[in-house]
């Protein structure tokens, strides 16, 4: 039978190695754990009331914080599993000894993702958007979808994402719907032509359940009818105002009023 030492005489010319790759392995495990961890409590505080303002608060801020928990664990972890060689503990030294030159090259070439990271993390402690907001951004209007440490994905009607850094948001002025009261105004516009029989177009279109209609405007390309209603999320609004506009126009096309509708 095989000696269970003779292991150890052949492997031990790769000890620091195998510690290396076992240090970094471990170190993925428990920020997998810890991460997960972190998912189930995001869970547990926003099920019962996914769309309430505190869970908003909490999916927001749980979000940021994981991510930076399993980064620096990651870190950590070849930090440590590094340290094993000589050659990594002599560069180390050697950087620590020029650290301030060091410190203002690294923070003068990462400026802009520094000044992100630090504006991602004031955006979660103060609060301006969360997850589910619905947020107009230099006239983009979209449902926050992510806040991320360096960028924030905003879902706009058309279902692009658009990315904006995180800086640019601290900067600039942010008009959020939805941060006061959840619920969401969806409006759409009908244009008739000119001369057209607006009072039965009014009655038709305000046989369409919680719906508002009124004559916006009147110019020399015609009259131009608002439609409003509301909708408990920012998530109902792009279905709500596609639904609205089909059945606006359906019901106009039926009594031979000709128009075209488009969504503000």
């Amino acid at each position: 039978m095989a000696d269970p030492g003779i292991s150890i005489p052949v492997l031990e010319p790769y000890r620091r190695e195998i510690g290396a790759v076992l240090t970094v392995v471990v170190a993925f495990v428990i920020a997998r754990l810890v991460d997960r961890t972190f998912v189930a409590r995001a869970k547990k505080a926003t099920g019962e009331t996914p769309h309430d303002e505190r869970s908003q608060v909490t999916a927001t801020r749980v979000r940021l914080v994981r991510r930076l928990v399993f980064a620096v664990i990651l870190v950590i972890g070849f930090a440590l599993a590094l340290s094993q060689f000589e050659v990594a503990r002599r560069l180390a030294t050697g950087v620590l000894a020029s650290s301030a030159a060091l410190g203002l090259i690294v923070g003068f070439a990462a400026r802009q993702t520094i000044a992100n990271a630090v504006a991602g993390i004031s955006l979660v402690i103060t609060q301006p958007i969360r997850i589910g907001d619905l947020v107009t951004v230099e006239e983009e209007t979209g449902v926050v979808e992510d806040v991320r440490l360096t960028y924030t994905f905003i879902r706009d009607d058309e279902g692009h994402r658009v990315i904006v850094p995180n800086e640019r948001l601290a900067q600039t002025v942010i008009e959020n719907h939805t941060i006061v009261d959840p619920r969401v105004n969806v409006k759409v516009s009908v244009w008739l032509p000119p001369g057209a029989d607006s009072k039965r177009a009014l009655e038709l279109l305000e046989d369409q359940g919680n719906v508002e209609v009124s004559i916006a405007e009147v110019d020399k390309e015609g009259i131009r009818i608002d439609l409003s209603t509301w909708v408990a999320t920012a998530a109902e609004r792009g279905p709500t105002g596609a639904r609205l506009r089909a059945e606006s126009l359906e019901r106009l096309h039926s009594e031979q009023l000709s128009s075209s509708v488009k969504s503000d």
